[in-house]
């Protein structure tokens, strides 16, 4: 069963979760009736369900979790692409906010393969020299 799970077989996505462009086309994405008297949306916008399809894999992915000694994603089963204000975006916990996608890029049809998109990209800008905690690393780091 775990094997099944691991490589994504039986993943079903969730009720409604047919658009894999809705929150793109509608940035407010007010579905439920609270929602609307709130004025905001309640939760994440992808499909927490949706279990990794390992066949989908970016090169990078496949050689990250090789170098890091993982037989599966680990914590990036964690990371999916979200939207914030209609833009696709990445949620980075360090920072505690929203990496935007840029606008140029092409994002994939599928959810599995925006997740597994928004996990390489996650993993590239927290190594970067443009990540927030770069700078706090040079200037704390004790050995």
């Amino acid at each position: 069963m775990a094997k099944d799970m691991k490589n994504g077989k039986g993943a079903k996505a969730a009720k409604g979760a047919d658009d894999v462009d809705k929150y793109l086309k509608d940035a407010a994405g007010l579905d439920t009736d609270r929602e609307k008297v709130i004025g905001q949306h309640i939760g994440y916008r992808y499909d927490v369900n949706l279990l990794p399809d390992y066949g989908r894999l970016t090169p990078f992915l496949k050689e990250y979790m090789e170098f890091m000694g993982w037989d599966d994603l680990n914590w990036l089963e964690d990371v999916h692409m979200g939207y914030e204000s209609g833009q696709p975006a990445i949620f980075d916990r360090n920072i505690n906010g929203w990496v935007r996608i840029p606008k140029s890029m092409k994002l994939p049809g599928d959810q599995q393969d925006r997740d597994m998109l928004a996990r390489e990209l996650l993993i590239r800008f927290q190594t970067s020299p443009h990540h927030p905690l770069h700078d706090l690393n040079k200037a704390y780091r004790k050995f």
